[in-house]
């Protein structure tokens, strides 16, 4: 579904230029439950915006369904993360002065969808997250775990490729935070959706079946990495040697 291929990126500021990703090479699969997780300043920021199409590597290509985007114009990118990308934030973004049905309608709204079909499937996204009886609440009548259920089902509605999700349970105490894992993990086991998390905590990475970890720019696989690390260094033997 999505590919990149040594993915760099830099900013200049004057003579001083600061390097953020440092050959940055991975494959999301369709079906996949994948986090990425890193300190502050390690870079995950900057890699969830190239992924989400909000920022253009330096140099490297990123692949979105055999396609290579890089070199792509602002206003398609816009098309392709309307309807290939959902995201979840942390603090949520929903329109204060909107329902939570209002606010779910919205990418299909930016789609010209007609206002009776997209009501009805925001309705069936609500219920599916367990938000049926709040349809007509506005955010400020709504507790930090349904507004991110809101949000999720608003990131559902246009039925997109990729679910994103940055620091989904950043804002939310314990429980909360688990009942939020446990509605996307159930999305992507029983609805396949493909669901990656960028989060800086251990406990919320290792409930995702693929974990990457980046630091300094870098991207590791973490299962692999503690593969290879049980395994030890390979012993070659020496010519003539009797085993």
């Amino acid at each position: 579904m999505l590919k990149l291929k040594d993915v760099c990126r830099s900013y200049r500021l004057g003579p001083v230029k600061t390097e953020v990703l440092r050959g940055i090479e991975m494959d999301v699969r369709s079906g996949d439950l994948m986090s990425i997780m890193g300190p502050s300043g390690s870079g995950k920021t900057t890699l969830m915006n190239i992924i989400g199409l909000l920022d253009r590597p330096s140099s490297g290509s990123c692949i979105l369904n055999d396609r290579n985007i890089s070199g792509l114009k602002d206003n398609e990118l816009s098309t392709l993360r309307n309807r290939y990308i959902g995201f979840v934030f942390q603090s949520f973004h929903l329109l204060p002065q909107l329902t939570a049905l209002e606010n779910v309608c919205l990418p299909l709204v930016y789609r010209g969808v007609e206002r009776p079909k997209m009501r009805d499937r925001a309705r069936e996204l609500l219920k599916h997250v367990g938000m049926a009886e709040r349809v007509n609440h506005r955010p400020n009548q709504l507790s930090g775990g349904q507004k991110q259920r809101v949000a999720i089902a608003r990131a559902l509605i246009g039925e997109p490729a990729l679910l994103l999700a940055d620091e989904p349970t950043g804002a939310l105490d314990t429980d909360t935070a688990a009942e939020v894992m446990t509605l996307l993990k159930e999305l992507n086991s029983e609805n396949g959706v493909t669901i990656l998390i960028i989060t800086h905590d251990a406990a919320i990475a290792e409930q995702c079946t693929k974990q990457m970890r980046i630091r300094d720019g870098k991207l590791i696989d973490i299962q692999k990495y503690n593969a290879d690390s049980q395994r030890g260094p390979e012993i070659k033997q020496r010519p003539g040697a009797s085993s």
